[in-house]
């Protein structure tokens, strides 16, 4: 088995929907930090797992510098954009999002 880990950098904004009484409801920013792990059993045609390249392309250009509320079609806690970017990349099996210094959610495929 193959693995690769790609580590990205993001800063984006975001308002969470909670059944309760948060200041997170207010748009408020962070600087990301989002770590995606991705295996194969066998390399593609170049020797990759997934280009770094092109992991990087998928999630950094589409969050870096947003308010997530407006490209993403759901609540953007850490948890549901650890899955949403789980599934944005081939061979990713596990996402983990940082929002800050002690805060990390992460998601898993469950094979």
């Amino acid at each position: 088995m193959y693995y690769i880990q790609k580590r990205i950098e993001i800063s984006a904004s975001h308002r969470l929907t909670v059944d309760y009484e948060s200041k997170c409801t207010q748009l408020h920013g962070h600087n990301w930090v989002i770590t995606l792990y991705c295996r194969a059993r066998e390399l593609d045609q170049n020797g990759m797992v997934v280009d770094f390249t092109e992991v990087k392309r998928r999630i950094k250009r589409r969050l870096d510098h947003q308010n997530l509320n407006d490209v993403l079609p759901f609540n953007p806690t850490a948890e549901n954009i650890a899955r949403w970017c789980t599934e944005q990349i081939p061979h990713c099996y596990k996402c983990t999002v940082q929002e800050s210094e002690g805060n990390v959610a992460a998601y898993e495929v469950d094979e």
